[in-house]
């Protein structure tokens, strides 16, 4: 049996180069001083903001100056934890750097405060006054959209004082998935025994052609789930408590209207996205789930092989050098600029690749304003992994060129937008490799790796966000979220959206524990959005060439200039309108049409 490595024993190379953030640990602590330090220094514009326009602009500057250190220090401590969450020594930064937060909010917290105070048509006036304060007009703006929401500022400084405490959910959850579950070895279908951890079940044997490995592993890795359900429940309710409580502190409607708020997207935005998709795509999908049935000679499918690959003789494996080179011929028409930050992303160590016990599952990029991103990946040898790969990509092309051409305070778009731009690396990839060769059944394996794309995006991410909702809607009718009505509600999910094209079990009910999106606001159904402009936009690139790239970057460049629906008008999508979210299902069921007649 193949042992797991512990993270000092992978290769380096294969591991992200943090000195890039600090040369080490001991420069890392004495910026955490720093940053301490710094904070009373903010106290000389305490009860001030009203006092003119110049005054205003140096407490901005100085707090976001604050906020580009503290982004920095903190990642340093994110990205040590998710490539050990088992290490002493990255726990307590973690918790140090969350304790610095926690004094910072508080810090801070009355320059809300005061500028909510101000009366109406201040701060328009001091943008008269002061031309560099033009910069900060949008996010000045976007604050006083929540003046209606505003506590009284001793009851937000008490809140923010408190963020560690408020954030203890998200990181109770990850240290308990990371550091303290352990899974029984299986045997595959040749009797061989294999090790199971949350990374391998979920970038390897899930996908595994091997449908012995592939249900055993399920066995195994829903059996520790289960007994881990009333502790996440536990937490899970909690994080809903704080949200629920908060919403109804400031006033909101609902849970949903508050975290909509800072994503600047209305109630029928987001209903247009889980709504539509949800209902019109679900034919679709139930189809591809008959399908991969027929083709792969299963009594039933069950929910552990919605994931197995239809043609697993086709899927060669591949290194992370053969990706990485795959990838930047694809991502070419984006121009030099575009091409030249992924290839120091390939070869400068932003990215780490490796498996070892303890590292965070599922994979992600950080991009903190003041140096370049960084990319999570677990490498699984297959072309599943280079599309994960060329997503990443995506968000740190997307959010360095933002940096570049933003300042901190407007550099990170609506989360609504946010998957856009990683998802049309996925497009382009999947297209170029479809311009390499006339093969069919290259065209064939082209298309299950698109499909596995919107399976992501529009399937598993999107049914997060109905769970979400469902979830939202219970705790504001006051029932108790235990781990049987979340299992209820999970169930109910994913019965109504495959019928009975998929057999869902009990196991199956428990997959509202395995990923950290519900701890992240409504962050879920964004994917399905991003996912839903990029394939509109990728059909504009075709068509029209070089002025469709020429918008498209400039999207990218503006970062958080502008609302998400200005940014996808700025690209030629309109997604206010219920069309583009219909014509990116619609493009999915033709696929399946593809992928039908290719089977035949």
């Amino acid at each position: 049996m193949k042992e797991r490595k512990r993270r000092d024993q992978v290769e380096p190379q294969s591991t992200w180069n943090l000195a890039d953030l600090y040369a080490g640990d001991e420069a890392w602590e004495a910026e955490m001083t720093g940053i301490a330090e710094a904070l009373p220094s903010m106290e000389r514009f305490q009860g001030k903001l009203h006092e003119g326009a110049g005054l205003l602009l140096e407490c901005l500057e100085a707090q976001e100056a604050l906020h580009v250190r503290l982004l920095r220090a903190a990642t340093y401590a994110r990205l040590q934890l998710s490539g050990d969450g088992t290490n002493p020594a990255y726990q307590a930064n973690s918790a140090r750097v969350g304790d610095v937060a926690a004094q910072a909010g508080a810090a801070l917290s009355f320059i809300r405060s005061e500028l909510l105070e101000l009366p109406d048509g201040w701060l328009e006036r001091y943008i008269g006054e002061e031309p560099k304060l033009e910069s900060f007009r949008k996010s000045l703006t976007d604050l006083l959209e929540t003046k209606p929401h505003r506590l009284q500022a001793e009851t937000e400084a008490v809140l923010a004082s408190l963020g560690e405490v408020l954030g203890a959910p998200y990181t109770i959850y990850q240290r308990s998935k990371l550091s303290d579950m352990s899974f029984a070895s299986v045997e595959d279908g040749e009797g061989v025994t294999r090790p199971v951890s949350f990374a391998l079940y979920e970038t390897d044997y899930e996908l595994s052609p091997d449908t012995v490995l592939r249900r055993n592993a399920y066995q195994s890795f829903t059996g520790t789930l289960e007994s881990y359900q009333n502790t996440f429940a536990a937490v899970y309710a909690a994080e809903v408590k704080k949200q629920t409580v908060i919403s109804r502190l400031r006033g909101y409607e609902s849970v949903t209207q508050m975290l909509l708020q800072p994503q600047q997207v209305t109630i029928p935005m987001y209903h247009n996205i889980l709504d539509i998709i949800r209902t019109e795509l679900a034919p679709h999908m139930r189809r591809l789930a008959r399908l991969k049935q027929r083709v792969l000679g299963l009594d039933r499918i069950r929910f552990c092989d919605l994931k197995a690959p239809l043609d697993p003789d086709f899927s060669p494996s591949v290194t992370f050098e053969e990706a990485g080179r795959t990838i930047l011929d694809a991502l070419r028409v984006l121009g030099p600029e575009y091409t030249e930050l992924m290839e120091q992303a390939l070869t400068g160590r932003w990215i780490d690749y490796a498996d070892n016990i303890g590292k965070s599952t599922g994979a992600f990029c950080s991009s903190p304003y003041s140096t370049h991103s960084y990319i999570l990946i677990t490498w699984a040898g297959n072309m599943r992994s280079a599309f994960t790969l060329a997503h990443e990509l995506g968000h740190a092309g997307h959010l360095m060129l933002a940096a570049r051409n933003q300042r901190y305070t407007n550099y990170r778009p609506s989360t609504y937008f946010i998957e856009a731009p990683s998802t049309m690396n996925e497009l382009l990839l999947a297209r170029h490799l479809m311009e390499q060769s006339d093969d069919p059944r290259l065209k064939r394996w082209v298309i299950l790796q698109l499909l596995n794309t919107y399976y992501h995006n529009f399937v598993t991410h999107l049914l997060e966000g109905d769970m979400q909702s469902r979830v939202y809607e219970a705790a504001e009718a006051g029932k108790a979220l235990t781990a049987k009505k979340l299992r209820e509600l999970k169930g109910s999910v994913l019965s109504e959206f495959w019928g009975d094209a998929v057999d869902i079990d009990a196991g199956a009910e428990l997959t509202w524990m395995r990923q950290p999106h519900y701890y992240m606001g409504l962050y879920p159904y964004t994917y399905a959005a991003g996912l839903t402009a990029s394939t509109a936009v990728a059909e504009l690139i075709r068509e029209e060439g070089q002025p469709a790239v020429d918008r498209w970057l400039d999207v990218l460049k503006a970062g958080g200039t502008m609302r998400p629906l200005e940014l996808m008008k700025l690209a030629g999508v309109d997604m206010s309108e219920p069309q583009p979210i219909r014509s990116a299902v619609a493009y999915v069921g033709s696929l399946i049409d593809e992928l039908e007649e290719l089977f035949q």
